[in-house]
């Protein structure tokens, strides 16, 4: 303590002649702004490493002896905005054998109209309008499982109805499974942006989910780590009855996870990948829409940990808010040109590492600006699904309330 002290006063002896409390700021500040660096390091350091284990999907141009039968299975509640977009996306595939069954999920919006209306219009266009919730089920798992008792596909394409898709996606996703020897191939989609709001939070979150992501791990055959992505799980047809389908995980919230990790524990092989070049997805379009739409499971997500959820947040707000916030103190107390500078460092690798999120996702480079404010966001939207799972005991997605 002596010993820093003095090492202080040789940078600062103004500062401690005038103000003897400057010492604890200083020190303090020092201490701040040493850890800050490492945790930065840390982070940016495993960021980086786990993206060389990311694969990613491109366009084939290759040829299949023979292309099977696939079935591509849409769950749709309440998807008038974007479902007619998605099925047409489908239905123009440059894909010779496949057919499209889109489930309404009870929806009290003009979607089962409009999936009816195209039905008559393609012949490999499947519509159902899906039984009430069952018990026992939560919503997404019923309408695919009813999806699944439809289909006549040797692959089983289980998606979202508010994704577009490139032309070639099922003929890169055939070739990709059938010379891989795959029997579960999980994609994450390209991510658009609109709202103001959307280009604050969702980028934040969306890295968050992929630095959870173990991609060496989840890829490795011998780690038990798994991870399933809802808006495009691609199964054999035998490998998915060998799991208990969706029958397997009915009241599950986070169904996609946890049926990879079924996938994963019985034996069968998976691929989780970057599939930007395959298919696109605006999940929410307004801050309500985002709230509702995270709150639902992020703390699921957690696995219902209190502890886990406590440190992510903090993580998140130390490398995405705090370097902001550790510059301008040193600046404050006058910590001089050393600390000033190491914090800026901190603030540099933080920066950088955004601007890298900025161009994964095809944002501009300002938006690294936003990420600050998208992580308060965030951890308060986090909060609110530990409150709602812990307190409440309950998640509540489109209208339906699911007990816990």
């Amino acid at each position: 303590m002596v010993y820093g002290c003095q090492l202080l006063k040789n940078f600062y002896p103004t500062t401690f002649i005038l103000n003897p409390y400057a010492t604890l700021n200083l020190e303090l500040m020092i201490l701040v702004t040493t850890f800050q660096l490492f945790l930065i390091i840390f982070i940016v350091t495993y960021l980086s490493v786990n993206m060389i284990y990311l694969i990613r999907i491109y366009p084939v141009k290759e040829e299949l002896v023979a292309y099977p039968y696939i079935s591509v299975c849409v769950p749709a509640r309440n998807e008038e905005r974007d479902v007619k977009k998605c099925v047409e996306s489908l239905l123009n595939q440059d894909y010779p054998n496949f057919e499209v069954i889109v489930v309404d999920d009870n929806s009290n919006d003009n979607t089962p109209k409009i999936v009816s209306s195209m039905a008559e219009q393609y012949s490999n266009l499947i519509f159902i309008a899906g039984a009430q919730l069952a018990s026992g089920w939560t919503g997404k798992p019923y309408a695919l499982h009813q999806a699944y008792q439809r289909s006549r596909g040797q692959y089983l394409l289980f998606t979202d109805a508010d994704l577009t898709y490139q032309s070639h996606a099922l003929k890169t996703a055939v070739h990709t499974m059938v010379c891989k020897d795959l029997d579960l191939l999980t994609l994450m989609p390209a991510v658009i942006f609109g709202s103001f709001w959307e280009r604050v939070v969702q980028p934040v979150i969306f890295g968050f989910i992929a630095s959870l992501t173990n991609f060496r791990k989840v890829n490795s055959e011998s780690h038990q780590s798994a991870m399933g992505f809802g808006a495009f799980l691609f199964f054999k047809k035998e490998a998915y009855q060998k799991i208990g389908g969706h029958l397997s995980v009915a009241n599950e919230v986070l169904e996609d996870i946890m049926i990879a990790k079924k996938a994963k524990l019985n034996g069968l092989s998976i691929l989780v990948a970057d599939g930007k070049n395959l298919f696109s997805i605006r999940m929410y379009h307004s801050m309500r829409e985002i709230w509702m739409g995270w709150r639902k499971n992020i703390f699921l997500a957690m696995k219902s940990s209190v502890f886990r959820a406590s440190y992510y947040m903090a993580m998140v707000l130390c490398f995405l808010l705090t370097p902001y916030i550790v510059v301008m103190c040193n600046l404050w107390v006058g910590a001089g040109g050393v600390w000033v500078g190491i914090s800026l460092l901190g603030l540099a690798l933080t920066l950088a590492t955004g601007l890298g999120l900025c161009h994964e996702l095809g944002l501009e480079k300002k938006n690294v600006f936003l990420f600050p404010l998208g992580a308060i966001l965030m951890v308060m939207i986090m909060f609110s699904s530990m409150l709602q799972t812990l307190l409440l005991r309950r998640t509540e997605w489109r209208g339906r309330i699911y007990e816990q």
